[in-house]
């Protein structure tokens, strides 16, 4: 079955699916919709949505069929009119079945619910869980590992992929090496390679530098337009009216496998920290390189996030921004202060802009690496993890996190 292309939009009282359905027989449509869920079905597409709010069957209920598009619109009264369902652009997450819980880490969902908070996961955490007795072992020592990638959920990857993860990131033996062997590595390498004549030339020679600052990504014409509309109505908007999705995104969307994360307090502390540490050094690539992406972007991101380049692990955003700042003066060809409070300042707006925004970027960096060679090992370790996590998420959550308003 062929998981067709879809749109979802909605006003006060109605959401509205678009599906995209050219070699369907419209004589064979079949629909099914109540509460949360809707199917649809014709050879050979079948769709099957969790929706972030509750739908009814009272006879206002409507479905047309265009010729000439091949597309089929429904509309759907709302249980409640005037509710507002959040995120129908989170596409992974729409399309992923009822969850099932599961305690571990990294599973694919069999039965997987739209949206479930990590506050829930951990209240429904599965106590009676068969335990086998811990027996130590002489082996037990030399067999220790240390965690990385997403939530550090990732170990013994490297064990595997040595040969081509050794181009990819700073740490000669991550396995094997912990977090603060690692930052204490990170910061003898940053030292050795900062170069003062390279910084004061950037310094007092900056006309490239002053010229590729004037460059505005799309997300500073997002954010005026979304406080231009809470100016007008006094209320806070959602950037679904601002941030947009292109074909080839959502096409993205439909090809991610959807997981659980069991995260705990401090796993999600290190997820928004590193997110936040990702997205500062695709700000500076977009930035450089005016929004016109090169054979260096994959080179430029992970070699400023530390995150990255030496699965570091933060546990404040000061100690985000002060390593940014040092790679940034250290790595790049463009070693200009005034790079790092850009940067600084796009996260912002990209964070205020919420998790549309987020996702679109991060979407952005997993295309960026899918198109370098072994850059696209990152995806597996971080990007992708972070483009399905996100759309589960309590955006709001993250936003009000200690971690997240020091950026601000």
């Amino acid at each position: 079955m062929i998981t067709p292309a879809f749109e979802l939009s909605q006003d006060p009282d109605f959401l509205t699916i678009i599906i995209d359905v050219p070699y369907a027989r419209a004589s064979e449509f079949d629909l099914y919709f109540e509460g949360e869920d809707f199917k649809f079905y014709s050879k050979p597409y079948f769709l099957r949505l969790t929706l972030p709010g509750r739908i009814v069957e009272d006879g206002r209920e409507k479905a047309s069929y265009n010729v000439d598009k091949r597309t089929l619109t429904i509309r759907l009264p709302k249980e409640s009119p005037g509710q507002y369902f959040e995120g129908l652009d989170m596409v992974t997450s729409l399309l992923a079945p009822k969850k099932s819980r599961s305690a571990k880490h990294l599973v694919e969902e069999i039965g997987a619910s739209a949206v479930l908070s990590e506050e829930e996961e951990e209240e429904e955490f599965e106590w009676e869980i068969e335990q086998t007795p811990y027996k130590e072992t002489a082996e037990s020592f030399p067999a220790l590992q240390y965690y990385y990638g997403f939530g550090n959920l990732r170990s013994g990857v490297f064990q595997r992929l040595q040969d081509e993860l050794s181009d990819v990131v700073d740490v000669k033996d991550p396995d094997k090496t912990p977090v603060c062997e690692r930052r204490k590595e990170r910061l003898a390498a940053e030292a050795a390679k900062f170069d003062s004549d390279h910084y004061l030339a950037d310094f007092f020679e900056d006309e490239a530098i002053q010229h590729v600052l004037k460059y505005k990504p799309w997300w500073v014409e997002a954010h005026e337009k979304m406080v231009a509309l809470q100016g007008e109505s006094h209320q806070k908007h959602d950037s679904n009216a601002v941030v947009v999705f292109t074909e080839e995104e959502k096409e993205q969307l439909r090809r991610f496998t959807n997981k659980s994360y069991l995260l705990d307090k401090r796993s999600r502390h290190h997820v928004y920290l590193s997110l936040i540490d990702i997205l500062l050094a695709y700000c500076y690539d977009i930035c450089v390189n005016e929004g016109e992406q090169n054979v260096e972007s994959s080179w430029n991101v992970r070699k400023l996030s530390a995150t990255l380049c030496w699965l570091e692990c933060f546990y404040d955003i000061h100690d985000v921004v002060v390593c940014f700042g040092r790679r940034v003066l250290c790595y790049p060809l463009h070693r200009h202060f005034d790079l790092v409070t850009r940067a600084l300042n796009d996260t912002v707006m990209i964070l205020q802009l919420g998790r549309a925004a987020v996702l679109k970027c991060l979407l952005d960096i997993h295309k960026i690496f899918r198109e370098s060679d072994p850059a696209y090992l990152l995806n597996d370790l971080f990007i992708t993890d972070y483009c399905v996590w996100i759309q589960k998420t309590n955006f709001h959550s993250i936003l009000r996190s200690k971690q997240v308003q020091g950026i601000k």
